[in-house]
């Protein structure tokens, strides 16, 4: 027994270990682990606790984050994992993977591995800001939005004028259709402009951690944060993205797709149609390169009504579409990890270029054509997160912690769901 403990001990270190980093609660973080898990690599994941990634089968080793103590609890995840590569999927993650680099709580080694994960740190500042990115994306020569600065209620004036209606107002750091409002009026410029920029008060941070029970409302309640707006051009049309993976600057895996249905009109996709376009491949070679990015990150676009895209937003971080594999060259998890271990598996290649994200298109019609003519990416292979996905109860407090924890133990049942 101890003979073959030391045995898969030796193998485990061989393979390349991924430390997937979230600090949401998001089921789309498992899936990036079962990605990487079946690309060959050894997984394990630093989350708040009960988050989805926590309780998939393909996570071998869970670290608790603390948002009370974030950066104490990354650099301690990250010393005891040693991994070769993290993985952040939501930008706070990043920004935190930021903030930790160079400071009194890091180390030459922690260091280190967070810019081989990142590729260029220094570039991040500019990257992450929505004003700073697409002035350097037009750069490049990318299709863009105008994006004007608005630190002002005198400046959003100014800006409209220019501009015009409808606008885009959007702040930085917000992700998942937070912090963005589509306005159509002054007045609704003007009140969007109010409530985008001014940080929510104590009283309404300390109520929503009541109801949440999510630690990152203390923090806000404690040190509330000024926002940066930005207001920019709104480009009529059909969302598009490209999710991708790269190393040192270079593309080495990505996936491109128009969304066919969306939650809301600036919500996480439902469906999508992946595609073969030039533009956005181009748009995705140029970003990688200038910032020098590794890892992975997403772009989001509008294709308008001569089919030309505009990029309108960076994501510095893993996204859902990037959790797909279809093949050579468009597996994210199987390009980066064979950057770092040549010794990659190739997972199978999802067969319909039209995919259905589980569950937000079943939930919103059982019916709906899409779910069989269209691959529906259940994780059947990850029967927990099955569950987890189709508890309308966020995991990160109050009764999700108890779901969880009954999914821990096998015992919330898998909804009995035709595959077709």
């Amino acid at each position: 027994m101890q003979r073959q403990f030391r045995a898969e001990r030796k193998v485990r270190d061989m393979v390349s270990k991924i430390l997937i980093w979230a600090t949401v609660a998001w089921t789309s973080t498992a899936r990036h682990a079962a990605g990487f898990a079946l690309a060959g690599c050894h997984v394990e994941a630093v989350a708040p606790a009960g988050a989805p990634v926590t309780l998939s089968r393909y996570v071998s080793v869970c670290y608790g984050y603390r948002a009370l103590a974030p950066l104490a609890s990354l650099r301690d995840a990250i010393q005891r994992a040693q991994p070769d590569l993290i993985v952040s999927c939501d930008d706070r993650a990043v920004e935190n993977l930021l903030r930790l680099y160079g400071s009194r709580h890091s180390n030459a080694g922690v260091d280190a591995i967070i810019k081989r994960s990142l590729g260029a740190p220094e570039q991040y500042a500019e990257l992450m800001s929505r004003k700073g990115s697409m002035r350097e994306a037009a750069g490049l020569g990318i299709r863009v939005p105008d994006t004007l600065a608005v630190p002002t209620q005198q400046a959003l004036e100014a800006a409209l004028d220019r501009i015009g209606l409808p606008a885009v107002l959007k702040t930085d750091g917000s992700w998942g259709g937070e912090g963005v409002a589509v306005v159509k009026t002054r007045e609704e410029a003007r009140a969007a402009f109010q409530r985008l920029a001014n940080a929510p008060s104590r009283v309404r941070s300390l109520a929503r951690w009541a109801r949440r029970r999510d630690a990152h409302w203390i923090v806000a309640a404690i040190a509330p944060q000024p926002r940066s707006v930005v207001i920019q051009n709104f480009v009529s049309g059909q969302p598009a993205a490209s999710g991708f993976a790269c190393w040192n600057g270079k593309v080495v895996g990505a996936v491109y797709y128009d969304v066919l249905r969306a939650d809301g009109s600036i919500g996480p996709p439902s469906v999508i149609q992946r595609v073969d376009c030039p533009e956005i491949a181009e748009a995705t070679r140029l970003i990688a390169k200038r910032f020098q990015l590794s890892g992975l990150h997403g772009l989001d676009f509008i294709r308008d009504e001569t089919g030309h895209v505009h990029l309108i937003e960076i994501n510095p971080r893993a996204t859902q579409g990037g959790t797909l594999s279809f093949g050579p060259g468009r597996d994210l998890a199987a390009g980066l990890a064979s950057c770092i271990d040549g010794g990659v598996k190739a997972r199978p290649a999802i067969e319909n270029d039209r995919v259905v994200f589980f569950p937000r298109e079943w939930l919103r019609d059982p019916a709906s054509a899409w779910l069989t003519d269209a691959h529906h990416d259940v994780p059947w292979d990850d029967p927990t997160i099955v569950a987890v996905s189709l508890q309308d109860i966020p995991v990160s407090y109050g009764k999700g912690k108890a779901l969880h924890e009954r999914a821990r133990r096998n015992v919330v049942p898998v909804p009995a769901m035709a595959r077709s």
